[in-house]
């Protein structure tokens, strides 16, 4: 299962989050449940760091990967990251057993 966690702040702000796991829908190379989420996540991560020039903090390890907004949010980021949940949301609402998603503040 691939769990995205979310972390907001005080004011329910999106600030960053955490992807990790496998949707185990097919082989490796060819879940599109995997590639979907990994796509709408790598966007985000682009549009706040090199369209916004946004800094941020970002750590990949094995099969997990973290990124954290550096600084406050604002419209902007906000606008990033609620459409990428847009988009995990609509996947996990079709692959429940393969995607969760997890909201918790700071």
């Amino acid at each position: 299962m691939i769990t995205i966690t979310l972390v907001r702040d005080n004011n329910k702000a999106i600030t960053g989050f955490t992807v990790g796991g496998h949707a185990n829908v097919a082989p490796h190379g060819q879940d599109i449940v995997c590639a979907g989420v990994s796509a709408l996540v790598q966007s985000s991560i682009m549009g706040i760091e090199r369209h916004l020039g946004r800094d941020i903090e970002l750590v990949q390890d094995t099969d997990v990967l973290t990124m954290e907004l550096i600084g406050q949010p604002d419209r902007l980021t906000d606008a990033i990251f609620a459409t990428m949940l847009l988009g995990l949301t609509e996947i996990a609402r079709l692959y429940p057993k393969s995607v969760r998603i997890i909201g918790h503040r700071r």
